[in-house]
């Protein structure tokens, strides 16, 4: 990065001169960053560790051990691209919160109901954190996207008369399943009939009259 020519520096600050070869080969940690230069790769790597629980502890194995571990699970996520490395070392240091939490709150004695409180609601907190990143690394990956599965049946072995074209109707004005003779199992000897075709029951005359016809 270079400052501009006719920007002159402000207090003690030194101008930084980078230089970026576009034709670097790719680095051998990209399991740890998921990006091509090492040097982004072993960056996100240190500050991923740093944010442990265990980096401000005094026994240097204990820190070895922890930082071996989340070394070994971020290679099992497999970060293909440097936003996936960001979101799985958030994740690692949010799930590492959460459990720090939960160990503190149920650590404190029971007169202490309102630390104890506190710890595990500090403790949720980072959970569900945890859930939230879990949830946009699989979206960044493409496995929240929704997925519609068409099936195909075939039928063999079927003939046409074989084939039930239904067994009940509902009608407008009545709210139950009313079976009609038109739509049964069709016969290839008689051709089904259609809804007109149906015989209606004769009209019945009030106050005792004849049918009429």
């Amino acid at each position: 990065m270079m400052r501009p020519k006719d920007e002159k520096p402000k207090g003690d600050q030194t101008a930084i001169k980078l230089r970026l070869d576009p034709n670097k080969p790719k680095g051998n940690r990209k399991s740890l960053g998921g990006g091509k230069a090492d040097e982004w790769n072993d960056r996100l790597s240190n500050l991923t560790l740093s944010a442990l629980p265990t980096a401000h502890s005094k026994n240097n194995d204990t820190f070895t051990e922890a930082c071996l571990a989340v070394s070994y699970g971020v290679m099992d996520m497999a970060p293909a691209d440097p936003v996936e490395g960001i979101l799985i070392a958030q994740l690692i240091a949010a799930n590492e919160a959460a459990l720090a939490m939960y160990q503190k709150g149920w650590a404190q004695p029971p007169e202490f109901f309102e630390a104890r409180t506190k710890y595990l609601q500090l403790a949720d907190k980072a959970a569900r954190t945890v859930m939230m990143l879990t949830e946009r690394l699989d979206h960044h990956r493409g496995r929240g996207q929704q997925q519609i599965t068409v099936k195909h049946v075939t039928t063999n072995n079927v003939t046409a008369d074989q084939a039930i074209i239904a067994d009940s109707v509902t009608t407008g004005g009545s709210a139950r399943n009313v079976a009609s003779p038109a739509l049964v199992t069709a016969n290839s000897e008689a051709p089904m009939p259609t809804l007109g075709e149906t015989r209606q029951p004769d009209p019945v005359g009030v106050g005792g009259g004849t049918k009429s016809k």
